[in-house]
């Protein structure tokens, strides 16, 4: 009876270690090649936008841009990616590539925010080419961009962009308010985060929707908050100082749509 004990004790040890052996086999060489597959994009997109910002800056801008779309293929969500892709588009004035390159990220990636930003951004980067009819589709496609990322992700640079971008219809279409309530959450947003410069952003788009709903009241107090915030800030002191007539004509100049607007990210991974 001992020996049947031991010997069945001695059966069990060796089957606990060949099945620990098997899944050793089996296991870690599929954990490795997972490991591989999600490390390996990422490193090919880190050296496709290396590759990319050097093509740049040595003037080869269509080379460039093939070597960033290696890189957003990789990373889709990467925000850094395609803002430079964007600048490097604006130079080409290469608009359509840009636009129809985004559209395929996002239908492969539907949940990737900065996609979604991206693609929005594409289209206002290409409305000051275009005539008044095609700027109000393409604002409004742009919209609808901003609001899906919005949906994937709600942080202060999408509540910021969606609302900043409401302003530049004319009050008459009903948007201003939109804007004003997307620029209020991006304020409560920034609140969560480490301050940067570029959060003084919404406090003047902020008082520029006031200001064009006819308020200017209002619109003086938003700036006055936000020259607490950040002090010294020249947005907000020149719209301050600014006399009835003068404010009028700089926040007409701000949201005109003949005017291309500044989409260039940087300031947000250059921020102290």
């Amino acid at each position: 009876m001992i020996v049947k004990l031991t010997l069945k004790r001695m059966w069990s040890r060796e089957m606990t270690k060949f099945a620990a052996g098997l899944l050793c086999a089996l296991i870690l060489p599929a954990i490795a090649a997972i490991a591989a597959i999600a490390e390996g994009p990422t490193t090919s997109a880190v050296a496709a936008f290396d590759e990319a910002q050097k093509l740049a800056r040595g003037g080869d801008s269509v080379s460039a841009l093939a070597a960033f779309e290696r890189a957003l293929r990789a990373d889709p969500d990467n925000l850094r990616y395609g803002s430079e892709y964007r600048q490097v588009v604006v130079h080409l004035k290469a608009y359509d590539r840009a636009i129809e390159f985004f559209k395929e990220l996002v239908e492969a990636h539907p949940t990737a925010a900065n996609a979604h930003l991206n693609l929005g951004y594409a289209f206002v980067d290409s409305s000051p080419d275009e005539g008044a009819v095609t700027q109000v589709l393409l604002a409004d496609t742009a919209l609808k961009h901003f609001s899906a990322a919005l949906e994937a992700e709600d942080c202060w640079l999408v509540r910021y962009t969606r609302g900043n971008s409401y302003l530049y219809w004319p009050p008459i279409f009903g948007r201003t308010h939109l804007g004003i309530e997307d620029l209020k959450q991006a304020i409560w947003l920034a609140r969560g985060e480490d301050p940067k410069a570029y959060h003084v952003r919404a406090w003047v788009a902020l008082g520029d929707g006031h200001f064009r709903m006819d308020d200017p009241e209002a619109a003086k107090k938003v700036w006055r908050q936000g020259l607490q915030q950040f002090p010294g800030d020249g947005e907000l002191e020149k719209r301050l100082q600014a006399n009835a007539e003068e404010l009028e004509a700089l926040i007409d100049d701000a949201y005109a749509t003949d005017k291309r607007v500044d989409t260039d990210l940087s300031p947000i991974w250059t921020a102290r």
